[in-house]
């Protein structure tokens, strides 16, 4: 059964980007919260951080610590998938 694609008022969307944008919520939080599907909400924000390139303020000393700890984690994180992989590999061939 076909729904019936809603319309949403320039004013809206503006206001449930800032939620994203302003306050650091996550996409999904505020598409449950406001009732808009999360690809749609995550359309909007990406068109809105496109278009506001330069206006995203710098990140302070607290976030640019945050931002250098979680790429330490994603280092080490691809390096022990990498590893893991090839060692599922290297078991899957000794077992033929």
């Amino acid at each position: 059964m076909a729904q019936k694609r809603r319309k949403f008022s320039p004013e809206f969307r503006d206001e449930a980007v800032k939620m994203v944008v302003v306050e650091s919520r996550p996409i999904a939080e505020v598409a449950r919260e406001i009732q808009v599907n999360e690809g749609t909400l995550g359309t909007w924000v990406s068109r809105y951080r496109q278009e506001h390139a330069g206006e995203e303020p710098p990140l302070n000393i607290s976030e640019r610590a945050r931002l250098r700890e979680l790429e330490r984690e994603n280092r080490e994180l691809r390096m022990k998938t990498e590893f893991l992989g090839k060692a599922a590999a290297f078991f899957a061939q000794e077992y033929r």
